[in-house]
């Protein structure tokens, strides 16, 4: 890409969602009504750019229609793009832009398997022209020779020039790890009980702090959930808010009413959330005991929450013990596919947080 485009894209970055991260931190500084009222601002104009940009490849029979691409080749492309974001040091963002655009251009083009990874690159590379400062990207030659493929900067430069063509020069969507900086922001903002669990600028000692309730661990666990592939029919908006969550319901007993008010905020269909949050927390929890079976473990108080959310939240019900008298009938529904769900489920009894663990071998 020549100079004048990479100046083309650039210059619209004021209203691209990676400046979602700047507004909701300038928000976390000054918590009230004004700045609440700011975020749900933001939060509308990011819904309006996902309804209008967000999309999936459609898949029959395991392989992407019209192609030989199957889920499990899109898969692992996505978790070597995280790979290689890491390797880049590109942030957070930069990897969940790179993951729309490449699902955009899926659901566009009836691509092959061996253009998958150019293609998958070259979306990274052009989020990183969006997101990322000049010398951070550094030369393309240069990422290239570093990521160990065998195509060529020519080969990258005309496939920016196809993607940006297909996708109408429109990259600006608003992705997971935006939704969850906003949600962030607005749980600060509007529920400032919570900022000393959150931590900032509470004067709380980390170790005092419930570790699971951070927008850190949200955004590693949102790069995780996007590599998999049963939870990208979900929005980028549903799946933040599915995470937050689970640890928001780890942190405080009115979890409930807290996730109500974000999900009429998000305008969340009840069903596809309560969908959505249990195949998170199932995702999230065959990661937590994929360790090696002779791994030391070392037991910290502050993670025993975020590791026992499904037994808790399946013994409590999911809220449902709790008066909802006065909740709408949006509130009730979502209450109702709640219970109905958790009760298809059997209980778990005497299970161990914990993994196996094993004696030393001598």
């Amino acid at each position: 890409m020549q100079d004048t485009d990479c100046r083309l894209l650039t210059s619209k970055r004021c209203a691209c969602p990676g400046c979602c991260l700047d507004c909701a931190a300038e928000a976390m500084k000054f918590p009230g009504p004004v700045e609440n009222r700011r975020l749900v601002t933001l939060l509308e104009a990011a819904l309006h750019r996902e309804a209008r940009l967000w999309k999936v490849p459609v898949y029959k029979n395991g392989f992407i229609q019209g192609t030989d691409t199957s889920s499990a080749q899109h898969q692992e492309v996505i978790r070597w793009l995280g790979e290689m974001s890491r390797s880049f040091r590109f942030c957070p963002e930069t990897f969940a832009l790179g993951v729309c655009v490449l699902h955009r251009m899926l659901s566009t083009v009836k691509a092959q398997p061996k253009y998958l990874k150019c293609i998958a690159f070259t979306c990274l590379i052009l989020a990183a022209k969006i997101n990322e400062e000049d010398e951070v990207i550094g030369c393309v030659k240069d990422l290239v020779v570093l990521s160990g493929c065998s195509f060529s900067t020519a080969e990258i430069l005309r496939m920016e020039r196809i993607i940006l063509d297909k996708l109408h020069w429109d990259l600006f969507t608003a992705t997971t790890v935006d939704f969850i900086h906003i949600f962030h922001a607005l749980l600060v903002s509007g529920q400032p009980f919570l900022i000393p669990s959150i931590g900032l600028g509470s004067g709380v000692p980390h170790q005092n702090r419930p570790s699971g309730f951070q927008g850190a661990l949200w955004t590693r666990q949102a790069q995780h959930c996007m590599a998999c592939h049963q939870l990208w029919q979900f929005k980028g908006s549903t799946l933040a808010l599915a995470i937050i969550t689970l640890e928001l319901e780890a942190v405080t007993p009115d979890w409930f009413s807290i996730c109500n008010d974000l999900m009429k905020k998000a305008q969340v269909d009840s069903a596809e959330f309560i969908h959505c949050r249990e195949t998170v927390d199932e995702y999230l929890l065959s990661l937590e005991f994929s360790l090696s079976t002779n791994a030391v473990y070392i037991l910290e108080a502050g993670q025993i929450g975020g590791t026992q959310r499904l037994r808790g939240r399946r013994e409590r019900g999911g809220g449902g013990q709790r008066d909802h008298g006065n909740d709408d009938d949006y509130s009730d529904g979502f209450r109702c596919l709640y219970r109905e769900e958790m009760m298809s489920e059997p209980h778990m009894k005497n299970v161990s947080p914990c993994p196996p663990l094993h004696s030393p071998v001598n």
